[in-house]
């Protein structure tokens, strides 16, 4: 089984909260799966490996500056954004899902890990009415029906590396995908970041959105 130690490997200046919070994700969402399954079972013993530390990847890309709001579409069970919420506890991360039950869950790892930073609701990306400096996700559906779907959602003015935009995760050959989105994007191989087999053909899409 791949423990939490996986996390420490890559990130070694976790300090002790952030260290006891990925260390809790495990049992915490064991218990919760059980009742709401929204991490496979017969893939449970690879949990901190392919849902935490792939969720991580997009902290190997940017580093989230303190106040940055970042929204995360589609979020099931709380990936990407709880395991970010976690890394970067200064920015407010809102995890939105169309499915109550999987928010339910989300809501119950929130308050077990006491996330402040995280915020939690059914609803669709479309129906929001804030704006965000980021936008993640996790292979939701196909990228050039995604963007139209959060496109509007992200400010203007940004503060961090990247411009404002979008942080996507996703596995396989992207060019046919990427063919039809004009604007700039950037593809970032997981495989030079993490040495696991699982991240051969893992990425992160950067697609920037504001200008």
């Amino acid at each position: 089984m791949v423990t939490v130690d996986i996390i420490y490997k890559y990130f070694p200046n976790l300090s002790p909260i952030q260290k006891k919070q990925f260390a809790l994700l495990y049992d915490v969402y064991k218990d919760w799966n059980e009742q709401i399954n929204v991490v496979s079972r017969k893939d449970f013993d690879n949990f901190y490996e392919r849902h935490v530390l792939h969720s991580l990847g997009i902290a190997k890309i940017i580093n989230f500056q303190d106040g940055s709001e970042i929204l995360d579409v589609g979020t099931g069970g709380g990936f990407p954004g709880i395991p970010l919420a976690i890394m970067f506890p200064e920015c407010d991360f809102y995890l939105v899902d169309s499915i109550g039950k999987k928010i339910k869950v989300v809501n119950e790892v929130k308050e077990e890990l006491g996330l402040d930073n995280v915020f939690a609701a059914q609803v669709r990306a479309e129906q929001l009415k804030q704006k965000f400096d980021f936008v993640v996700s996790r292979a939701v559906t196909q990228m050039p029906k995604f963007i139209p779907w959060v496109q509007n959602k992200i400010k203007k003015e940004g503060q961090n590396g990247y411009p404002n935009g979008i942080f996507y995760l996703k596995g396989g050959d992207l060019k046919e995908e990427l063919k039809p989105i004009k604007r700039y994007k950037e593809v970032i191989d997981l495989s030079d970041y993490f040495e696991e087999e699982f991240f051969d053909t893992k990425k992160v899409v950067y697609v920037q959105v504001s200008d």
